[in-house]
């Protein structure tokens, strides 16, 4: 198989250029002619083929890429450019090989007469069901711009908020591997010097020492075995976490952890009243609207809470039944969900329910990166505290003695 550079005109006398994968050249052609194209010029591209195809597979398509790909293409459909020419657009701007790739082969698929929804669909590894179904609603209003806009500001929203977090967790993370790795070289190399005196000393050490000589040695020692049993326990617990028992208690002990565990709950909640709003607004039944959300909400307590719902839903309960009864839930969620349902104004009630979570999280993120840094204080001061007393303690008694 080979790739080939085409120039073309379609149906509508328009210049289309693109890529097509073919065995030769008159295979290409025969395929441009199936696609309702008459080619004009078609080149062979002398590409490493392999090293092409590797990287497509390995190269792996981030949040960033997804946020880049729905604002180039809404700017796109704003100015009225097809959707074709645009995605065509897209595929020589992405420099990502594997989602390169696909757009090249959703702009075929377009190209073809296919929706854009339906060939987004094909790529549930990349197009969630919500971004599909948006942009279906999109489709059926005669108001794609519309939904590509809105697709690209929500998909901003959620890399900055991600974004935000994770840049917050960065400045913990290195104190705590640094510490980790300070106190690692401590109990394999200076604990030992130091508590040999006390060992050959033969008096009564207290518990604390006791312990710390153990741990020494047993690093100093086996430290190869230490590091089998630190990956088999990892990879044993993703293994675990990977079931839906497993994904359930670990979904539910992140949910209760002190401080982190609430901030995940609101970027949860977030997620689940914004998606809401969207295909509300969009005109996607309620009941269809839950089940999309299920989907894309991240936590498997919170989707078991709103598949449940659906069933509420379809047996003509309230919305707000399953929610209320829930001990994750803060209670204002499912009260401002009945009154919205009273009023007839459900979707108003998720935008501002996503606008008050949204400004929670984000003061919870500032909260913790200020709490973070006294607390890792504290937990330094408590380490070297132990390891000083178990070590300095009794060597003044053992002075004191003599």
């Amino acid at each position: 198989m080979s790739l080939f550079a085409y120039q073309a005109k379609d149906l509508d006398g328009r210049t289309i250029r693109g890529m097509v994968e073919a065995p030769s050249r008159d295979v290409a052609v025969e395929i441009l002619t199936e696609r309702s194209l008459t080619p004009l010029n078609l080149e062979e591209k002398r590409v490493n083929r392999f090293a092409w195809l590797a990287a497509a597979q390995i190269s792996r398509i981030k949040n960033k890429d997804i946020v880049i790909f729905s604002r180039q293409l809404a700017v796109m459909a704003s100015a009225t450019v097809p959707v074709v020419q645009s995605l065509r657009i897209l595929e020589k701007q992405t420099d990502n090989p594997k989602l390169k790739v696909i757009v090249s082969e959703i702009a075929d698929e377009v190209e073809g007469g296919a929706k854009l929804s339906a060939a987004l669909g094909k790529y549930p590894e990349v197009f969630s069901d919500f971004y599909v179904n948006m942009i279906s609603s999109g489709e059926s209003s005669g108001k794609i711009d519309e939904v590509l806009n809105y697709l690209a500001d929500e998909a901003e929203k959620n890399y900055d908020l991600t974004s935000r977090i994770r840049g917050a967790m960065i400045y913990p993370a290195f104190i705590l591997s640094g510490l980790l790795m300070v106190g690692a070289v401590m109990m394999i190399y200076v604990v030992p010097k130091l508590t040999a005196i006390l060992t050959e000393a033969g008096t009564e050490l207290p518990f604390s020492t006791k312990m710390l000589i153990f741990v020494s040695n047993f690093l100093a020692n086996y430290w190869w075995l230490f590091l089998i049993m630190l990956v088999v326990g990892v990879v044993l617990i993703r293994l675990f976490v990977r079931t839906p028992r497993g994904k359930h208690l670990w979904h539910t002990i992140q949910l209760k952890i002190p401080i982190v565990g609430t901030i995940y709950r609101h970027i949860y909640l977030v997620r689940f009243t914004q998606s809401m709003y969207t295909l509300v607004v969009g005109g996607v039944p309620l009941t269809r609207s839950l089940a999309i959300v299920a989907g894309v909400v991240g936590n498997a307590v919170f989707k078991d809470i709103i598949e449940r719902t659906i069933k509420e839903v379809e047996d003509g309960n309230s919305i707000a039944s399953i929610f209320s009864q829930s001990t994750v839930v803060p209670p204002m969620l499912p009260q401002m969900m009945i009154v919205g349902e009273k009023t007839g104004r459900l979707e108003e009630i998720f935008k501002r329910l996503s606008a008050f979570y949204t400004h929670e999280v984000n003061t919870l993120v500032t909260n913790l990166v200020t709490l973070l840094e006294p607390m890792i204080m504290l937990v330094m001061g408590v380490a070297v505290g132990f390891i000083v007393s178990s070590i300095l303690l009794p060597m003044y008694k053992l002075s004191g003695a003599v």
